[in-house]
């Protein structure tokens, strides 16, 4: 069984929509760096699931409403 997880995030538009935060104020927030903010906002890395709670929290959603899970290139096979 083959699976790829895609995870996609809405980071950028609630931190501009909710509380037209800046990624520097956010990152301070979630005891994080600027550049981590960045990162999760394109894609480039996944956060755990303590610090997809903590900004979740911070910006007051749900974490399913700020990171969705896709599933792809599933293959079951049995032998």
């Amino acid at each position: 069984m083959t699976y790829r997880d895609d995870i996609h995030n809405h980071l950028r538009r609630y931190r501009l929509q909710i509380n037209e935060m800046t990624q520097q104020e956010l990152a301070e927030r979630a005891g994080v760096t600027r550049q981590t903010i960045l990162s999760i906002e394109k894609g480039r890395y996944n956060p755990s699931v303590g610090l997809a709670l903590r900004l979740a929290g911070i910006l007051g959603i749900a974490v399913e409403e700020l990171f969705e899970l896709e599933e792809r290139g599933r293959e079951d096979r049995r032998a």
